[in-house]
């Protein structure tokens, strides 16, 4: 029976083939195919389906739990195994397969693909970046510089995703070229691709990494946590360059410090530059 019904019945656990598994969910007809001895067996659903459990193995023939590449590459492509199996996690750790995650990283390189076409049409146009898309590009171009020096590759692909959420809808070149650079060694198909498509005739493999600049990934404004007595109240945005007394200034002025500090007064007030504001209250 579904995994979620094992508490109502006696049950064995049968290991199956990870192949036949997708999003948890087993291919009933396949299973039957693969174990003719389960042909005629009655298979108890959850709303249909048949959840299957899942443990944390060492892939081996016996525990059925190998999975074929070429399976991968012919419903996501190389580039998307190559991705997620660097997304699992550290590389020097063993780390659970889940096929859930493919669908991710799938999406991540659709949405990736259509900052440059939407169906037939070009998008990239020529335009001068914003100083927040330059922002969000020069933070990742100096997180994979240090990830990959590190071989934590998995931080890399997270940090590629958070970059392309800030960028939205953004298709200009002058962000485009440097992003399909940095992605290069992680999805080089779809790179390469990309990168011929943008005009340039040699490999993006013979491409310069992209030059990081800390002053363009550098934060305008710090989003400063403020508590009273160690409980957080609210948030207070202050500039970057502000000096501890200006934000200590900017959080007595706030229209909601009065409401937490009531009938009490301030004894003091730390402020972590860039971290935290912490307001001291006594009687």
């Amino acid at each position: 029976m579904s995994a979620g019904l094992k508490d109502q019945y006696e049950t064995i656990p049968v290991h199956v083939d990870v192949n036949i598994v997708y999003n948890d969910k087993l291919d009933i007809e396949a299973f039957r195919a693969w174990r003719p001895d389960y042909k005629d067996a009655e298979f108890v659903l959850e709303n249909g389906e048949y959840i299957c459990g899942w443990a944390i193995e060492k892939m081996s023939k016996s525990m059925y739990n190998v999975v074929n590449p070429d399976k991968i590459c012919d419903t996501y492509g190389a580039d998307t195994l190559r991705l997620y199996e660097m997304f699992l996690g550290p590389i020097e750790q063993a780390k659970p397969w889940d096929t859930k995650g493919i669908d991710g990283v799938n999406r991540f390189l659709k949405k990736f693909w259509r900052l440059f076409w939407d169906r037939e049409e070009w998008l990239v146009t020529d335009d001068e970046p914003t100083k927040e898309e330059l922002k969000a590009l020069h933070k990742l171009i100096g997180k994979a510089q240090e990830d990959i020096e590190h071989f934590s590759y998995n931080t890399t692909i997270s940090a590629f995703m958070i970059a392309l959420n800030e960028l939205g809808s953004c298709s200009k070149r002058a962000i485009l070229e440097p992003l399909t650079i940095v992605l290069s060694p992680f999805a080089p198909h779809i790179a390469e691709e990309l990168w011929h498509q943008l005009g340039h005739e040699d490999s993006v493999v013979y491409a310069s990494f992209p030059e990081y600049r800390e002053d363009l990934a550098a934060d305008n404004l710090v989003k400063y946590p403020v508590s009273f007595n160690g409980k957080t109240r609210f948030f207070l945005e202050a500039p970057a360059t502000d000096a501890p007394a200006a934000v200590e200034a900017a959080v007595r002025a706030h229209e909601k410090t009065p409401q937490y500090v009531g009938d009490m007064s301030i004894a003091k007030v730390i402020v972590v530059p860039g971290r935290i504001v912490n307001v001291v209250l006594k009687k």
